[in-house]
């Protein structure tokens, strides 16, 4: 038989048990709760410390990240805060500031500026403060270390700044120290467009070497609208080395294609786009170049109702997953559709949701559900993190509290890649 026949009837043999259905169940558990009425816990996110730091039963320790939001602005955001779990996500510390992430102030450029300052300094004026936010914690195997990346956000008279610097964030939590050592920014390229590049709430994919695909936007400070790549770095367990990008993407729709995250799924790398009127899919051979973004789509070629926030990725061996919110569940009364926040199986060659596999990971109370994050946890478990975000004013009304949430997606069938 000639090899190209042989080639198709494998990729089809291989695209058929892709979407066979992956069982699992889900367990959902508080890690906080309670809310202040004028702040707010946001971007919960976790990250495993592998091979330190267990417990006496074996469980590797959960670091979460979190940070107080000032419900009175918007994207008001403070140091980041951290929670630790030793039983498998069941209980958790109460959140705990990390000072190494406590905002920086610019006094010009005459003295030692912050963190991230020098990426354009032309844009701040003496006061401007800066911290991290949108962080993501995940152990990075090849250095054995907790390596978090997040971006930069700029504030004059405690508002976000509209022309700003922006930068790649990332940290390393210390295991003998037990903290997080202090937060650098990714040296990128020069280019006017790399001023404002951040790499905010993303999923990145760390590759046997060691190296990392950190997915990016990034756009001109002055311009309107984004464009979305994939950077390969370097980690040597202290340093984060730009290497080199990939494709660019973006539409012209309002600010373009950002907040991607991309994860591995059989041979090919899938990226997943936030549009502010639709969700956006691609894939690539290598994690650097891809094909041009499509809506998504359910499987039957209606419009997914996912717009203006996140999806992000669940990965099986056997099965891929998206995580997003959409319209369409009686949600007109929650910000932007934002909850409940939703799973459902990918079908890895067309592109689409299988609309039969939906289901909801966490229940929607009235509180917005768009800012989460996911953790590999074990072979045979993924975590799905969020808070209850309490923005506009009286959302509590339905009966939100703030918060964390942590829903435990318990696989059927091991995760063969995870034990590999």
């Amino acid at each position: 038989m000639p090899f190209r026949i042989v080639a198709l009837l494998i990729l089809v043999a291989t695209t058929s048990l892709a979407t066979d259905p992956v069982g699992y169940s889900i367990d959902l558990s508080k890690a906080s709760s309670g809310f202040d009425g004028s702040s707010c816990w946001v971007h919960a996110r976790a990250g495993m410390l592998r091979d330190s730091s267990k417990s006496a039963d074996g469980q590797a320790t959960a670091v979460m990240t979190t940070q107080k939001l000032l419900l009175s602005g918007s994207d008001i955001f403070y140091a980041l805060n951290e929670l630790r779990s030793n039983d498998g996500g069941l209980t958790w510390t109460a959140p705990e500031r990390i000072e190494s992430f406590a905002r920086e102030t610019f006094f010009g450029a005459d003295v030692p500026l912050p963190t991230g300052a020098d990426i354009a300094p032309h844009l701040l004026q003496p006061g401007d403060q800066t911290t991290v936010c949108d962080f993501v914690p995940k152990w990075h195997a090849q250095s054995g270390q907790l390596l978090g990346i997040g971006q930069t956000v700029w504030y004059r008279n405690n508002k976000v700044m509209h022309v700003r610097p922006r930068g790649i964030a990332y940290a390393v939590f210390d295991s003998q120290a037990g903290n997080w050592a202090k937060w650098k920014c990714v040296d990128l390229p020069k280019d006017l467009k790399f001023q404002c590049a951040g790499s905010g709430s993303q999923q990145r994919v760390d590759l046997p070497n060691g190296d990392v695909l950190v997915p990016v936007y990034h756009k001109e400070p002055l311009a309107g609208q984004y464009a979305s790549t994939v950077c390969r770095c370097s980690f040597d367990g202290d340093t984060l080395k730009y290497i080199e990008h990939g494709s660019e993407l973006t539409i012209s729709v309002k600010r373009g294609l950002y907040e991607p995250s991309v994860t591995k799924f059989g041979d090919r790398f899938f990226l997943t786009l936030r549009n502010d009127d639709h969700g956006y899919v691609t894939a690539s051979r290598d994690g650097l170049q891809y094909s041009e973004a499509k809506r998504w789509t359910f499987d039957d070629g209606t419009d997914l109702g996912n717009y203006n926030t996140q999806q992000h990725w669940v990965t099986h061996s056997d099965g891929l997953f998206l995580v997003y919110t959409r319209k369409g569940a009686d949600n007109d009364h929650v910000f932007r559709h934002r909850a409940p926040l939703f799973i459902a199986q990918v079908d890895p060659g067309k592109l689409h949701v299988i609309r039969s596999t939906e289901r909801i990971l966490v229940a929607e109370r009235g509180a917005r559900l768009g800012n989460f994050g996911i953790t590999d946890v074990s072979a045979d478990e993924v975590w799905v993190t969020v808070t209850e975000w309490m923005q506009p004013v009286g959302v509590e009304k339905h009966g939100s509290d703030n918060t964390i949430w942590v829903a435990r997606i318990k696989w059927e069938t091991p995760n063969r890649l995870a034990s590999e």
